[in-house]
């Protein structure tokens, strides 16, 4: 039972940074049609900018908001600068945010190297936590992880579904040509979105900084996990970004610890089985 509680928490850990880093993908996507493959490189130069200002200053907390606010401007100045000369061209989209991978990973090479770097905590959050019900120690980080995605997912869900500004959001999800047939700034929604979507991937960085590590290749991990998080749960929503972490982050972690020559298959194996059952996504809708 030890064994089976710290692998579940190990579980919640990757589920809540695979919701981090997946939930402003799932927006991006949902929203704009397009499969934004520079969102690994998002969160990698988050992680190594919220590394650089923790290093500098000792501010873990400066460090979170640095980068989440370098990523989002990153993000923005994408979408303004290339993506947006191609909106409606999804094929043109994507190898041009895999150029854009491309070049900023060579760029972060080029100035950090290709040492594995990992953000120092402050020191209420170093050492273990006793979890007196479950009779564990657990890494006091990764506990605190988890709650910070809890408390991003309800921040952003609240958004989403309460402010006036989240309600074009989802009304573009469900109906672009209608948003813009009325008047809205289709284009500025846009780039908002893109600001929001490299923000939570740039704070994504720095707290897989804190709890793991992050070095050259992390990156194209958390794309990828992205892109099967959102394939998962369903593109736009962000109780499916929610959900499909969740089944993710457990599988693969339950996967090595009781599976571990299949533990690789076991993700694409729920990919898989959910594409043919309900190819929208556990909670997407279906396009009309």
């Amino acid at each position: 039972m030890t064994l089976f509680f710290v692998v579940t928490l190990n579980g919640l850990t990757l589920a809540a940074l695979y919701f981090l880093a997946a939930s402003g993908f799932s927006l991006i996507f949902g929203l704009m049609r397009t499969v934004n493959m520079a969102h690994g490189a998002l969160l990698l130069l988050g992680g190594y900018v919220g590394w650089s200002v923790v290093d500098a200053t000792g501010l873990w907390a400066l460090g979170v908001l640095v980068a989440g606010l370098s990523a989002a401007f990153a993000g923005a100045m994408v979408q303004i600068g290339i993506l947006g000369w191609m909106q409606g061209d999804e094929l043109r989209q994507t190898l041009a945010s895999i150029a854009i991978s491309i070049i900023l990973a060579d760029l972060m090479l080029w100035i950090w190297g290709g040492t594995t770097y990992q953000v120092r905590t402050p020191d209420w959050l170093a050492g273990g936590t006793r979890i007196e019900m479950l009779g564990i120690g657990y890494a006091t980080v990764r506990l605190y992880l988890i709650g910070f995605a809890l408390a991003v997912g309800l921040a952003l869900w609240l958004f989403i579904q309460k402010t006036r500004v989240g309600a074009v959001i989802r009304a573009g999800v469900d109906d672009q040509d209608m948003l813009r047939a009325l008047g809205y700034p289709i284009n500025k929604i846009f780039i908002l979105v893109f600001a929001m979507g490299g923000m939570l991937a740039g704070m994504a960085g720095v707290i897989a900084g804190s709890a793991l590590s992050i070095a050259p290749g992390t990156d194209l991990q958390f794309l990828l996990s992205s892109l099967v998080v959102v394939i998962v749960g369903g593109m736009g929503s962000v109780g499916g970004a929610a959900l499909g972490a969740l089944l993710i982050g457990l599988a693969e972690q339950y996967g090595l610890a009781y599976a571990p020559t299949y533990a690789a298959v076991v993700t694409f194996v729920i990919m898989v089985f959910v594409l043919a059952v309900r190819p929208q996504g556990l909670l997407g809708r279906a396009e009309v």
